[in-house]
């Protein structure tokens, strides 16, 4: 058999994720650090495990509704009224998916057609672009630049639109540099999608991990709320990544497309993790207050500590990551990765498996105990002499 001759060009055309080589080979190290995958290190709150284990002792093990269950799309609606003056009519606005990332896939594959083009402002989190690709879209990638502290501008949107251009992803707070979008930023993004037909994805996964301030969505402001698809989920909020549970908001005309593709392609979400996120929706506020507390210390000591040891880096406003330049190392984002991780058994990502905006940048990931953290600021500081006496050196 010739598999690439019977394999789809398209799923051929897409490159692997460049985030887990790393972790292939942090699994072999003793003694390793990672500060790399984007993942709470809370455990799932007692209270929300217990709520999926009783779901299995009272056997609620069938299928539920499509779209997932009534109560908890009904929570969902409630919580984003709550938390984000968001309102959503559960019965056509909601659906719970299979984790954000199905809701963003359902999003892409329900709005574009081949020759579309997609807006990902980069450096961002890496299934935008091969999703779109997959859609048959074309990702056109907008860097955001540091000295915007990683906002998208009105005049970099305004460059990037041509006839085609169909969607405009809006990953804030941004994953991997910690930047978000205030209201002016979103008004003035607005202004430049009047007048046109332009879709906006608004990613929100880390729409409470914000520090200092209130997160706001391109759905609270009215000129952009009816061409708005919200994508959230639990898995960052409510320390429930394994649960994979998430949900996409948008106008029904929208959601009833999507909810054909989510039954063809999925039916249902889980059952066990949905009555486990009613009871996160219902009575998770306290843990989201508690955890995010205890990021926003570990943000602070690590931005302080990075800039200590000589690292350039943006005080990141949302999501738990820090993006430090390092650029006066002399090496590439790869090298750096790829040397700190062998020399000193630390691992960090390379800016550049984000988009071409992410070279000269790593992403350290702040969700691991302060201990750790402080650990690998030593090393990280230790690895930065010896590579500067090194140079001066050869010199």
């Amino acid at each position: 058999m010739n598999y690439e001759n019977i394999l789809s060009d398209r799923i051929k055309n897409v490159q692997p994720s460049g985030i887990r080589r790393f972790f292939d080979i942090l699994e072999e190290m003793k003694d390793a650090i990672s500060l790399g995958i984007g993942e709470p290190d809370f455990v799932t709150p007692w209270h929300i495990r217990d709520a999926g284990i009783y779901s299995l002792e009272k056997g609620f093990t069938k299928y539920t509704s499509n779209a997932g269950m009534a109560e908890l799309r009904r929570e969902i609606a409630a919580y984003l009224n709550r938390r984000f003056d968001l309102q959503y009519d559960f019965a056509s606005q909601i659906i719970v998916t299979v984790g954000g990332s199905e809701a963003i896939d359902l999003t892409l594959r329900c709005l574009v057609n081949p020759g579309d083009e997609v807006i990902v402002p980069v450096p961002s989190f890496v299934c935008y672009g091969p999703l779109a690709n997959m859609a048959g879209a074309t990702p056109v990638l907008v860097e955001t630049k540091a000295e915007n502290e990683f906002r998208l501008t009105a005049d970099e949107l305004r460059a990037a639109i041509t006839p085609r251009t169909k969607v405009l992803v809006l990953p804030f707070p941004n994953n991997p540099t910690g930047g978000i979008m205030e209201r002016k930023d979103l008004e003035e993004i607005a202004k430049v999608l009047e007048g046109t037909d332009i879709m906006v994805l608004s990613d929100e996964i880390y729409a409470e991990l914000t520090y200092g301030q209130h997160h706001v969505s391109p759905a609270n402001l009215t000129e952009l709320k009816d061409r708005t698809i919200v994508v959230n989920g639990f898995s960052k909020s409510h320390a429930m990544t394994g649960w994979r549970m998430g949900y996409v908001c948008g106008p029904k005309e929208i959601i009833r497309q999507m909810l054909k593709l989510h039954q063809f392609g999925i039916m249902s979400a889980p059952t066990v993790s949905q009555y486990a996120a009613v009871e996160a929706m219902r009575n998770g506020d306290v843990d989201i207050e508690k955890m995010r507390d205890e990021y926003d210390g570990r943000r602070r000591y690590l931005v302080e500590g990075l800039r200590r040891i000589g690292l350039p880096c943006f005080e990141p406003k949302g999501a738990f990551y820090v993006f430090p330049d390092i650029r006066s190392s002399g090496l590439s984002s790869d090298e750096f990765c790829e040397r700190f991780l062998m020399e000193e058994k630390v691992a960090v990502i390379s800016g550049s498996a984000f988009g071409p905006g992410g070279e000269g940048f790593v992403r350290c990931c702040y969700a691991t105990g302060m201990k750790d953290i402080a650990e690998a600021l030593t090393r990280m500081d230790n690895f930065l002499t010896n590579l500067r006496k090194k140079q001066a050196r050869e010199g």
